[in-house]
């Protein structure tokens, strides 16, 4: 008879707010999630590249979409281990149809994806009717 493995039980927990379509919010965004991860026991490292995603994600909802936004995190785990999920939802793109971002200063705009995805296990964009949904995963160990 084959032993059996047993993994320990996970615990998904979840905290959604609307965020507000306003520059000026990021530090009270900051400030909640921070206590909400905090609350989860995410290692101080952790929290703070989750909170690096989150600001990056809220910021592009704010610059390039149009209101309302939503953040949504999730998390899956024990004992300071697991998944993060994070995504931000936007009411879709504030630029004219056809339009492209090409006129911002490269010096000020576009690392904000790069960083998301040097940080996430995975990430990633779905469109939908209500708008679209940026989102990444954080490994936590």
């Amino acid at each position: 008879m084959a032993a059996q493995v047993k993994t320990p039980p996970q615990e998904a927990v979840e905290h959604v707010c609307p965020l507000p379509h306003t520059p000026v919010a990021a530090s009270t965004v900051r400030r909640r999630v921070r206590a909400v991860l905090d609350a989860w026991n995410l290692s101080p490292e952790a929290a703070e590249e989750a909170l690096l995603v989150v600001s990056e994600l809220f910021t592009n909802a704010i610059v390039h979409a149009l209101p309302p936004a939503v953040l949504r995190l999730c998390w899956r785990g024990a004992d300071g281990l697991g998944t993060l999920h994070v995504e931000v939802t936007d009411g879709g793109s504030s630029l004219p149809t056809g339009r492209s971002a090409a006129w911002a200063d490269p010096d000020e705009h576009g690392r904000g994806l790069g960083i998301v995805q040097a940080l996430a296990a995975r990430h990633g964009i779905r469109v939908h009717s209500g708008g679209i949904t940026r989102w990444a995963d954080l490994v936590v160990a």
